[in-house]
């Protein structure tokens, strides 16, 4: 049953792995506002859906000129600290899998895992994303290219227990009011016995400014304090939304979804790795965890 979610589906792949998959034709667009304040206040989750939609369609181009050579194109990357699926091997051997990622950008992993062996579908709420992704796809041999399905990672349009895997890398589960009923989506595609695992922000960086230097170790905040961050324009309007869960919500969502945490893998930050991303930064990943790993199981 729909629930109101955009759809749009790209499948210029061979043996493209979609099928039980409903679609719509009508777009959503949203106009960009430019951010004049950050703060922190409520937001609930059509508010922060809007804002971060728009945000990432406007952000998509420049974001894949900032960091594609950090992702790579069929590269699979869990967090600024470099830990690569090749080597944490969370997913477990990707071929033969039908896999789902949610929250895909332009599909690095997704391309990493179907070199691999596996079938991948990528799907991402912002249309600028999918774009995006489906240019990068055209500059790589057909072999390396992965559907998209444009749509929102809280309302997915499959089928129960279509995926083996299901997974996100920075996707999604931040920039959602409502991150239980993420979970709750994944694990409801996901077939029984399956794994869903997704990398987020550590919880404890909420505590600190996002600051790469020295100031970024320095507690501001109240790690309880759930208030969402938000960027908005003028006249008040959300333009870029993120939110806080601690690691005892997070564990509780995972539960209340019928999922069972196996793993938290909280990557540390590797001798010779001195390219900062952001609020990631040697110094301070050397001294506080910046990414968690949630890897889950679905019992049988």
């Amino acid at each position: 049953m729909w629930t109101g979610s955009t759809v749009f589906v790209h499948t210029d792949v061979p043996g493209n792995p979609i099928r039980a998959l409903r679609t719509r034709s009508k777009e959503m667009t949203y106009a960009v506002s430019t951010p004049s304040e950050a703060t922190r206040r409520p937001a609930p989750p059509a508010e922060t859906a809007t804002a971060n939609r728009t945000w990432w369609d406007a952000e998509a181009s420049s974001y894949y000129r900032e960091h594609g050579r950090f992702l790579g194109d069929t590269d699979f990357v869990w967090g600024p600290e470099r830990l690569r699926e090749a080597d944490a091997r969370l997913l477990g051997d990707p071929h033969g899998q039908v896999v789902l990622e949610i929250g895909a950008g332009s599909g690095q992993c997704s391309r990493w895992l179907a070199a691999h062996g596996a079938t991948v579908v990528a799907t991402d709420l912002s249309a600028g994303m999918v774009a995006t992704g489906v240019a990068v796809n055209g500059a790589l041999d057909a072999a390396a290219r992965v559907p998209f399905v444009q749509c929102d990672g809280r309302s997915l349009p499959f089928a129960d227990a279509s995926f083996d895997t299901v997974f996100t890398a920075y996707g999604v589960v931040p920039f959602v009011a409502d991150s239980d009923v993420v979970l709750t989506e994944a694990a409801r595609v996901l077939r029984p016995g399956g794994r869903f695992v997704f990398s987020s922000t550590h919880p404890m960086r909420w505590a600190f400014p996002d600051d790469p230097g020295p100031g970024g170790l320095e507690a501001r905040h109240s790690y309880f304090d759930r208030t969402p961050y938000v960027e908005q324009d003028e006249q008040g309007r959300a333009t870029y939304v993120e939110h806080h869960r601690t690691l005892g919500d997070r564990v509780r969502e995972i539960a209340a979804a019928g999922l069972v945490l196996v793993d938290l893998v909280e990557p540390e930050w590797p001798e010779g790795h001195e390219e900062p991303w952001g609020g990631w930064s040697p110094l301070r990943g050397r001294v506080i965890p910046g990414t968690a790993i949630f890897v889950c199981h679905k019992p049988d």
